[in-house]
């Protein structure tokens, strides 16, 4: 017997959790999940929602148990949660929970990069940056605020606390670099400007282990594959100009070998 593929999908998983209130129907589920403020944590897109219901159906984590009309308007059908769909989900939330996954955040992919801004330009950037972390940490800081006077329980508080320990710890970290960049005690900092200003990479630095390994990887793939006159950067031995990777000569784009044309 196939082993059946987890629930992946956050959304899927919000709606099996909302089920755990009762039957209702997609339009009521959308409607809570946007109550509870979940669109916050997790990217919501209600035009889809009717669809994810019924791959959950498919599964057997939802089934309908019946359909309700309200005035003139057309007949919804209500699901309720499986026990298969019980147990997808407490597997499933205690999986996330315990194993970290490896994640690509915006900002950090930004950061891998950041070589190619003027540091002085830099500077700027973060300082934008912070006030936007100053505010959102103010706003969310009044919700926690708000609801806990509401007497909301703490349980249902747990992923705005945590996005607020990480908006205000990022921007600790901003303000560090910045102070970095400004003092003159970021230890790179002359020779990030020097390769901007002359568009040279620093000689004093082209004998460090890491910059001979990228040249080693560089140097590698020219042994092993020589550039023929006339070949272009990245064009394949034997390849001719503007044909793609595996590509027969003759052959046009996306046309499999052998098909007419």
């Amino acid at each position: 017997m196939a082993r059946r593929r987890k629930l992946t999908n956050p959304l899927g998983l919000a709606v099996l959790a909302t089920l755990m209130s009762g039957p209702m129907h997609p339009y009521q589920i959308a409607r809570l999940l946007k109550h509870r403020g979940k669109d916050d944590s997790i990217k919501i897109r209600y035009g889809s929602l009717y669809t994810v219901v019924q791959d959950l159906g498919k599964r057997g984590f939802v089934e309908a148990e019946g359909t309700v009309r309200a005035g003139h308007r057309p007949e919804r059908t209500v699901y309720r949660l499986t026990d298969d769909g019980q147990h997808e989900l407490e597997d499933r939330i205690r999986e996330l929970i315990s194993e970290p996954v490896k994640e690509y955040p915006i900002f950090t992919s930004a950061l891998s990069l950041v070589a190619v801004i003027y540091p002085d330009e830099l500077a700027g950037l973060l300082a934008e940056r912070l006030q936007a972390l100053e505010i959102e940490i103010a706003a969310t800081t009044g919700i926690v605020d708000h609801a806990v006077a509401h007497r909301l329980p703490r349980l249902f508080l747990l992923e705005t606390e945590y996005g607020l320990a990480m908006k205000r710890a990022e921007a600790e970290w901003v303000r560090g670099l910045m102070r970095e960049l400004a003092d003159g005690t970021f230890p790179d900092l002359k020779f990030w400007r020097t390769w901007h200003e002359t568009g040279e990479f620093p000689g004093e630095l082209a004998g460090t282990d890491w910059a001979q390994a990228d040249q080693a990887v560089l140097v590698l793939r020219d042994v092993h594959h020589p550039r023929q006159p006339g070949q272009e950067p990245g064009q394949e031995p034997g390849q001719e100009p503007g044909q793609e990777p595996g590509q027969e000569p003759g052959q046009e784009p996306g046309q499999e070998v052998g098909q007419p044309e």
